[in-house]
């Protein structure tokens, strides 16, 4: 294999980290002790590190997926602590249903005083949504976190389903007036929701602040979603109007998605050149993180940290903050994501809400594969030109190497299971078909036409 087939394969491998990635990590300054910047929350009083650990993509055993590593989940959430972390995100949902036990036994190692833990009634299944069910899941949370209050609980992902599916999960069933008497009782120490979908839940939710009290939201606020996420998809929100109802209300805002499941760091070459000509010292992800960390009313930005290095380089954003200034900001959501929407990728956060599939197809796994190999120009176009024969072939291998075959997008049967899962909305069997038939195409057609 020549020099620039090898090129291409590592920009689109997958999962497998580059030799370049290994080394920036052993190069990689360390974060300080003691500089971490901290809100304040109005209604306690508490000082909230402005990073907070999402823990939904947490690190597994090497050479076996489906094995969370304890052992590197404890080392990493004593490094957060000690840098002065102190926010940890969670719910009953992450992890195939292991990241609330994986989180308590990290946590349960340290003084209950050093962290505050965020975990979620996710009564998305039917058979959840009984008082009954719901409340079991609640109680099963402490169990599991080996706490016996939580620090901040929400409503999971209100908007997905409508007004309806609202009633459905938090009102007919008498759980909101529940955990609103929790909060009274001080087992919930602060109560809200996070908000994906129809924006007539979260404007339904708000109207009635007074009677509800909420004490923080969750809400998803990146550079891209400022004034593009609608635009990206309908049923989505511009993060712009979330975040200007929560400032309007005094109410605090909790931050997912600052990199939009990676994709503001997997950004096309020429934009991250870009980037790293503005500030050289600083990486492509710190951009995103103080975006999100700079507005007033944001109470801590979540992120989910899989690798150390990763860890280690949001600390440096946030140890201390050093705030975007207002051209700075605009740069980043007029400029950047303007030509970032132009590349019309998949907007999937790899956020895994659609696994497992029935079918077992890696629909994350297949997008992410897919947006980095757009992202680098590395899709075979032009049937006929000079690089198709290579883009071609280093596409399908790429491919394999990131999808196990079983896994891949000719396995999906259309059953639609997946879409009303998915927070961002994408019509996944659609594009998963799209892509299926660019794969097939690209298998039919092997070689560039001869000259004639």
């Amino acid at each position: 294999m020549g020099a620039g087939s090898a090129t291409v394969l590592a920009a689109c491998a997958g999962k497998n980290k580059s030799s370049k990635a290994v080394d920036d990590y052993k190069n990689q300054v360390e974060p300080s002790v003691g500089k971490m910047t901290y809100r304040t929350n109005p209604k306690t009083g508490e000082k909230v590190s402005l990073l907070g650990y999402g823990m939904m993509r947490l690190p597994t055993k090497p050479g076996n997926d489906e094995e969370f590593d304890q052992e590197m989940i404890n080392r990493q959430v004593d490094y957060a602590i000690e840098h002065g972390l102190n926010y940890f995100d969670t719910s009953p949902a992450y992890c195939r249903g292991l990241s609330e036990r994986c989180t308590g036994i990290a946590l349960s190692r340290h003084k209950r005083e050093e962290y505050f833990v965020a975990t979620k009634l996710s009564n998305f299944d039917p058979r959840t949504q009984t008082r009954e069910a719901s409340m079991e899941m609640y109680h099963n949370s402490m169990k599991e976190l080996q706490v016996d209050y939580i620090d901040y609980y929400l409503l999971h992902a209100i908007g997905g389903g409508g007004i309806e599916a609202l009633r459905q999960r938090y009102l007919n069933n008498g759980m909101l007036d529940f955990l609103l008497a929790e909060r009274e009782a001080g087992r919930i120490r602060n109560l809200g929701f996070s908000y994906h979908g129809d924006i007539e839940v979260f404007d339904f939710l708000l109207a009635r602040q007074k009677e509800y009290k909420w004490d923080f939201v969750q809400i998803e606020l990146n550079y891209l979603d400022w004034d593009y996420a609608n635009e990206i998809n309908r049923d989505n929100t511009d993060a712009r109007y979330l975040y200007g109802r929560l400032k309007e209300l005094g109410i605090p805002a909790v931050i997912m998605e600052p990199l939009l499941g990676g994709r503001l760091v997997k950004l096309p070459q020429y934009l991250m050149t870009e980037l790293k000509q503005k500030d050289p010292e600083r990486s492509v992800a710190s951009w995103a993180f103080r975006y999100a960390g700079t507005p007033e009313g944001v109470l801590t930005v979540l992120s989910g940290m899989t690798y150390m290095e990763h860890l280690k380089d949001n600390l440096l954003s946030y140890c201390p903050l050093e705030p975007l200034t207002e051209e700075e900001m605009e740069y980043l959501q007029a400029d950047v994501a303007k030509k970032i929407v132009g590349l019309e990728n998949i907007p999937c956060n790899d956020c895994k809400y659609c696994m497992p599939c029935p079918y077992g197809v890696d629909i994350p796994g297949i997008f992410v594969h897919y947006n980095k190999c757009k992202n680098e120009g590395m899709l075979p176009q032009g049937f006929g030109s000079e690089e198709y024969r290579t883009l071609r072939r280093n596409y399908l291998i790429s491919l394999d190497r990131s999808v196990p075959r079983h896994r891949q997008p000719d396995h999906c049967i259309g059953c639609g299971q997946c879409v009303e899962h998915c927070p961002q909305g994408i019509r996944i069997p659609r594009e998963l078909q799209k892509i299926d038939q660019m794969i097939e195409e690209l298998k039919q057609n092997p070689f560039i036409p001869q000259n004639t």
